[in-house]
């Protein structure tokens, strides 16, 4: 690692835990990864649709999704 890289480094982690956050979300950003991170997304959510569309996929109510999901940490509580 470069003196640089260490110096920055080191300044950062004396950020607070939001401010090192916000520092990463700006240096992802710059280095346009969100970019790349938005087109995979795009692709993951057509291959979804398509998915969907050709039966290969089935659909499952929000409703059943959250009643199994509370029945789920419903059981886990009693333990």
């Amino acid at each position: 690692m470069s003196s640089t890289l260490e110096k920055l480094t080191a300044e950062a982690m004396k950020l607070s835990p939001r401010q090192r956050a916000d520092l990463a979300d700006l240096l992802w950003v710059s280095a346009g990864a969100l970019a790349e991170v938005d087109a995979a997304w795009e692709a993951e959510i057509q291959r979804r649709i398509a998915d969907l569309e050709a039966g290969r996929t089935e659909a499952i109510p929000a409703e059943r999704v959250l009643a199994e999901l509370r029945a789920m940490i419903k059981g886990n509580e009693k333990r």
